[in-house]
């Protein structure tokens, strides 16, 4: 959003910010002087008849009168400029999403205003870190944490699922203690082709009395639960969809890789 396309909306969103503090605009005004006068720069200036015209969706601020508005409305800058439209925590999924060509180090994101995702810090008794589970049905407590690396997760709307730590059906590409997420509306087993493993859809299953995350294929009747070949387990057959249902295709992971024990081959 530019000057050439203003936000008759996002106008009246600041003037009843400004309202709601009890300032006039002059004495915005006054305050954006004072800015200014420290900053050495008239950009942040921002006169009685800008913030009318702004108010009234003739005009979009710049990110100087966006500095402005934040310290004199007292908001966060992000706050700020989601009125008109931009939006911090989509401008962390893009950069999570967009690649770049060479690997690089992220940014510390240490500043207390930085956008936070929702994480579990309490399980429900008696949960058992050993079995995979839905975490809906195991956490009693989110938080928020600081972590915007993993801010293009959607932690709020998805379906999540926590990999027990005796479950090795996906060692190593999905490794015990990971959480996965799952798109919820892609329960028919894929007949895609794949060319490699990281290419083969991996599905959330429900089974009586626990869940799996597996590698999947139907054949007469039964689904069959296919683990990774250095798992050193077995392929498992259920009945479908009586002894088995699809909670979802996993569409996302985050894990530690040092600290597990490979399986062992019995």
């Amino acid at each position: 959003m530019d000057a050439r396309n203003p936000s008759p909306s996002a106008g009246k969103r600041l003037k009843a910010l400004r309202e709601s503090l009890g300032l006039t605009t002059r004495e915005v005004e006054e305050k954006s002087k004072q800015i200014a006068g420290d900053r050495h720069n008239e950009e942040y200036y921002i006169s009685h008849a800008w913030v009318t015209d702004i108010e009234n969706g003739e005009y979009t601020p710049s990110i100087y009168k966006f500095y402005t508005f934040s310290a004199v409305y007292h908001r966060r800058y992000d706050e700020i400029v989601s009125l008109f439209g931009l939006s911090m925590s989509d401008l962390k999924r893009y950069q999570a999403s967009l690649g770049v060509p060479k690997t690089h180090l992220l940014t510390s994101d240490s500043e207390p205003d930085m956008e936070k995702v929702s994480l579990p810090v309490r399980f429900k008794e008696p949960f058992q870190l050993a079995k995979t589970h839905l975490l809906a049905q195991v956490v009693e407590k989110w938080d928020l944490f600081p972590v915007g690396f993993l801010q293009h997760l959607d932690l709020h709307k998805s379906v999540y699922g926590y990999i027990g730590l005796e479950d090795y059906t996906l060692f190593p590409l999905i490794r015990p203690g990971s959480l996965v997420q799952i798109d919820a509306s892609q329960m028919k087993i894929s007949t895609e082709r794949w060319k490699t493993e990281f290419d083969r859809p991996i599905y959330f299953v429900e089974l009586r009395g626990g869940y799996v995350c597996s590698w999947c294929q139907v054949d007469r009747g039964q689904l069959m639960v296919i683990p990774h070949p250095h798992s050193h387990q077995d392929v498992r057959r259920f009945d479908y969809p009586s002894q088995a249902e699809i909670v979802g295709r996993v569409t996302g992971v985050t894990m530690t890789i040092v600290g597990d024990k490979s399986p062992s081959r019995e």
